[in-house]
């Protein structure tokens, strides 16, 4: 598989600051399949700052890998702030990391409701300690939502250690 170029130089980007500030990071993803993770670990000396991430694909595995709460998932779903909320904070304490990102969304074609139509993708990020949670709203078929959240959550990891 070969990564998008520009995806290719964001993860080589982020691979650089947490290099540079010591910082290690792990994924917890759903929709995207380990797509990040995959393209973190696309760049040269990334075990210096990866050492586990986490597909979970199934609200099992949310439950069982990263101790989401089975409530969680039954009172907001998969898709839902509280879920990615619950997912980054798991997986950042499971593989002791700094930094954490957490996706789950309706990549599609199907699986989309009146209320999460296809392209909704939840993220989490997890920084130290501290927590962020946002929605976006994809267009495209499947694979271009899950690129499209791909690139956003590296993005905007890249922003919060900016910050």
């Amino acid at each position: 598989m070969e990564l998008h170029t520009e995806i290719a130089g964001l993860a080589a980007q982020l691979g650089a600051i947490l290099t540079n500030n010591g910082l290690t990071i792990t994924t917890a993803e759903s929709c995207t399949g380990g797509g990040i993770s995959y393209a973190l670990t696309d760049t040269p000396g990334s075990s210096a700052y990866i050492e586990r991430c986490f597909v979970t694909y199934s609200n099992e595995a949310k439950v069982q890998l990263l101790g989401v709460a089975h409530n969680t998932l039954t009172e907001f779903g998969a898709v839902s702030r509280q879920t990615v909320d619950e997912m980054v904070q798991g997986a950042a304490k499971a593989a002791q990391a700094d930094v954490a990102i957490a996706v789950s969304g309706i990549a599609g074609p199907g699986g989309g409701t009146q209320d999460k139509p296809v392209g909704t993708v939840w993220f989490g990020f997890y920084l130290q300690g501290k927590v962020l949670c946002e929605v976006c709203h994809f267009a495209g078929n499947r694979a271009e939502v899950r690129k499209q959240a791909i690139e956003f959550s590296i993005r905007k990891i890249i922003s919060l250690l900016n910050a």
